[in-house]
């Protein structure tokens, strides 16, 4: 019992490290981490409900969990073969296209939840 709390622990360790290797070294999950604060503080400003509040968190957690899978595919793709492959070049496009399925899933729940806000503070 004690190994599978050991092995529990070294596992959390790992992940908290991956964490922030994502947050300190990749622009691409940087950059998405910075509109997540930007939209968290709509969500603040405009007073969103606890609904929009998880649809919200969803999004954002979606977006960061496909982006972070990406860079992992990207950098065993970059790993395996350095060179431009055209196999390894559509691997990573396919990767990078489910980036896209989850931002353009965000973004029509970002319009779902702001489109009024937005609609009455400018028209």
């Amino acid at each position: 019992m004690s190994g599978f709390i050991i092995g529990r622990i070294k596992s959390i360790r790992y992940a908290i490290k991956g964490f922030f290797l994502l947050l300190t070294t990749e622009n691409s999950i940087i950059t998405q981490s910075f509109i997540a604060l930007i939209f968290t503080g709509l969500g603040i400003y405009f007073e969103i409900d606890r609904i929009d509040w998880a649809l919200q968190f969803l999004a954002i957690g979606l977006v960061l969990s496909i982006e972070s899978l990406n860079t992992s595919v990207e950098k065993v793709c970059d790993f395996i073969h350095p060179d431009f492959h055209h196999k390894i070049g559509f691997i990573k496009d396919v990767a990078s296209g489910a980036v896209t399925f989850a931002a353009l899933t965000a973004f029509a729940i970002a319009m779902l939840i702001y489109w009024r806000h937005l609609q009455q503070l400018f028209f």
